[in-house]
């Protein structure tokens, strides 16, 4: 393993760390100004005041949030990670473990893209649960 790719992979583990921690501003201080996050539906979002947003909406959602990685592989500025992804509502209580895969482009020890692959439904089903029993209110 190169020199360049434990730094990549340092990179990543940093920003999944932050991510872990439930930390906002540091996931996004972690990014590059053009930064680049493609969720499992294929939206993407930029900017690092939606950035910043969007983690902590999604933080508030899903309080205890974490990625757990089962394996990762860098070349050059890619690393592509795989393991599992799970959260509790942060309403419902109801909880949820998925198995997932994410992209991640460094580029000068900054995360440039960061994409996720995963099946959501069990995600979406508690979120449209919680919308059902907010409009019957």
């Amino acid at each position: 393993m190169s020199n360049s790719s434990i730094s990549v992979e340092a990179t990543v583990r940093k920003f999944v760390d932050r991510i872990n921690a439930h930390d906002s501003h540091g996931v996004v201080a972690l990014c590059t100004p053009d930064h680049i996050f493609i969720d499992s539906l294929g939206t993407q979002l930029s900017g690092t005041a939606r950035l910043e947003q969007a983690w902590t909406g999604y933080f508030a959602l899903f309080p205890d949030y974490r990625i757990e990685i089962e394996s990762l592989i860098s070349a050059a500025t890619l690393t592509l990670l795989s393991g599992w992804a799970s959260a509790t509502h942060s309403q419902s209580h109801r909880s949820w473990r998925i198995p997932a895969a994410w992209r991640a482009v460094v580029a000068q020890d900054l995360i440039a893209k960061w994409q996720v692959y995963a099946d959501n439904k069990p995600v979406y089903e508690i979120l449209s649960s919680q919308d059902l029993r907010e409009e019957n209110r």
